[in-house]
């Protein structure tokens, strides 16, 4: 399986006979500000067969920015899909039952035979027992890891130890270049303690970045070219 991150929560994973994008970001222009700023380039010429919006904010939610007439799944329940079984979790965005900034859904599939759970912008301090349940076994954890209004840095490392994927990939922090209003990854590395993998280019095979049960990878993939 094949990864590609896009900035933000953006990825791109393509396995030997599907592709699946997650969280698209469309045009940012409606974000600026001053002091703020977007570093990451439009997302252009790609092609999915599955696409999913954890959540309805602009920096997740640019459908129209993949083509390939993909199934957009933006809700939770239990899908079928051209993959096979995805599940959707209900979530949600901040600490206080989704009333600050609303709902979220967890998405969980396989590809390529690697279960992937991509945690879009989880705000809560930790996972429900009944959450966990849903969520099952996971290979592939696409995780926020910058705090600000997603889960805390110590929390997300809690959660991982938790969860107990092999893999971590971390998105949704500062880079160098912008995203002020979140943190850089460094508390998050700290609090897991694990071995850490710092890519030189934004995409990779994950099969070459796999820890164990217990002892997960933390993936950072660096930032796309603007």
């Amino acid at each position: 399986m094949h990864i590609r991150w896009y900035g933000q929560s953006a990825f791109l994973l393509t396995g030997e006979q599907h592709r699946v994008f997650i969280d698209p970001f469309g045009d940012m222009g409606a974000m600026s500000r001053p002091g703020w700023s977007w570093p990451f380039a439009p997302i252009e010429g790609v092609e999915a067969d599955l696409l999913l919006v954890t959540h309805d904010h602009l920096d997740h939610n640019g459908v129209e920015v993949v083509g390939g007439d993909p199934l957009v799944l933006a809700k939770a329940g239990t899908h079928e899909s051209p993959l096979g079984e995805v599940v959707g979790i209900s979530s949600e965005h901040d600490a206080v039952a989704g009333t600050q900034r609303g709902p979220n859904t967890i998405f969980r599939f396989t590809l390529d035979g690697t279960t992937v759970a991509h945690f879009g912008d989880f705000g809560q301090p930790a996972l429900r027992p009944e959450q966990q349940e849903a969520l099952g076994d996971v290979d592939v954890l696409l995780l926020p890891v910058g705090g600000g209004p997603t889960i805390a840095p110590d929390a997300a490392a809690a959660l991982v130890h938790e969860v107990e994927p092999v893999l971590v990939v971390a998105m949704h922090y500062r880079t160098p270049d912008g995203l002020d209003f979140l943190d850089p990854p460094d508390a998050f590395l700290e609090a897991m303690g694990a071995r850490i993998e710092r890519l030189e280019t934004s995409e990779a095979e994950v099969e070459s970045l796999l820890g164990s049960r217990g002892e997960p990878v933390v993936a950072l993939l660096a930032p796309p070219l603007p």
